[in-house]
């Protein structure tokens, strides 16, 4: 079973080693995303709130690009800069992911200058 590197336009293209999804069967991970606009590379947003809705929207057109869609995801991994943005990443991850919602792990830790959230993912897809 070989591996399939899945690449959109829609979402940033990354400036590190690594592809914005891979898929091997019906296993899909999806890169750490950052709340970048995918045309110009900014920042879209300066708080939490509007960081996470542009990182999940993100991995949303990768989802997408593979074939998928929220609903495939079975894990979603969060990276926060501050663990006092909890309650207000929460709020805008659960309007942007809606129920049934997936596991979840939150980290917190150092990104780059300005970034507040990221968030990767890990789907199983049929077919």
């Amino acid at each position: 079973m070989s591996r399939t590197v899945i690449t959109t336009s829609n979402a940033p293209a990354l400036q590190a080693p690594l592809s914005q999804g891979v898929r091997k069967g019906p296993v899909l991970a999806v890169s750490g995303q950052l709340p970048l606009d995918p045309g110009t590379g900014a920042v879209v947003g300066t708080t939490v709130a509007e960081q996470t809705a542009q990182a999940l929207r993100n991995v949303t057109a990768v989802l997408k690009a593979a074939g998928a869609s929220m609903e495939d995801v079975i894990v979603l991994r969060v990276y926060l800069t501050d663990p006092a943005d909890l309650a207000a990443m929460n709020e805008a991850y659960a309007e942007a992911v809606g129920e049934p919602f997936p596991a979840r792990t939150t980290v917190c830790m150092r990104l780059p200058a300005g970034v507040l959230v990221e968030v990767d993912a890990l789907a199983v897809v049929a077919g």
